[in-house]
């Protein structure tokens, strides 16, 4: 439970403009939803192997609070983590965490939150999907050029991403301003007609993130992350943004 928890921690609330989460289980999956402060970032996930503990629909609010348990080293060996249930509606639903050390001595309890608060907090984190020109792993040594252009732009908020030949070039600035470019990933396939912004600091924080990278870009507007962490698979959507 533990390592699950820390997983979905570190690739949600990590980032810095996450602050809860949705999660919808059942017997076959789990699925795990979330909407940045700003609205620049849709987080859908789904975990390898359902987790069974988690049946029902909860909200997972101040990540902050249950990534201080999580690291208390109290709970570091041995602890008991898990999930605690009660009866709401006549039905029995997850209700939060409670961690207990070994000794017994040192307990905390995290309370989820309620379906209907959650829904209507994440009510507009949906993504009904988009048709995906470009697809590419981005490498460790584009990553770290991206870092060293954004260093150099600190001034800007977006980047642009445009495809010159066949290289997806990734441009910072304008004509009217310090301006830089690098190609990002050489001899793509597919085409983009359009020239979209994307936010700098939340495209470098998914970056960042562990976990085998695919990054997909539509021609209408919206770049996909994926992120494959071995525990679950997450989805970071971003509506692009006009020059």
């Amino acid at each position: 439970m533990k390592s699950i928890l820390q997983d979905l921690v570190a690739h949600t609330h990590a980032l810095g403009f996450i602050s809860l989460v949705k999660v919808t289980a059942n017997e076959d999956e789990t699925l795990i939803e979330s909407i940045s402060d700003t609205r620049s970032v849709v987080i859908q996930g789904k975990s390898k192997q359902p987790i069974k503990e988690f049946t029902g629909v909860f909200g997972m609010p101040n990540l902050n609070k249950l990534q201080i348990h999580l690291n208390c080293p109290e709970y570091k060996e041995n602890a008991k983590i898990k999930i605690v249930s009660s009866e709401r509606n006549g039905e029995v639903v997850p209700t939060g965490i409670h961690f207990e050390n070994l000794a017994g001595d040192f307990k905390n309890d995290y309370r989820f939150m309620a379906p209907e608060v959650i829904n209507e907090k994440l009510k507009s984190a949906k993504f009904k999907g988009a048709n995906w020109d470009i697809v590419f792993e981005p490498s460790a040594a584009a990553i770290q050029r991206l870092k060293l252009q954004a260093n150099a732009h600190s001034e800007e908020n977006v980047l642009q991403v445009s495809i010159v030949d066949t290289n997806l070039i990734v441009s910072f600035g304008d004509e009217s301003t310090h301006a830089g470019s690098y190609i990002f990933e050489p001899g793509v396939t597919g085409k983009l007609k359009n020239v979209w912004s994307w936010p700098i600091a939340e495209l470098i924080g998914i970056l960042n993130l562990n976990g085998d990278k695919t990054v997909n870009i539509s021609d209408g507007g919206a770049m996909k992350i994926s992120i494959d962490s071995g525990i679950a698979e997450y989805d970071y959507i971003l509506p692009a943004q006009t020059k």
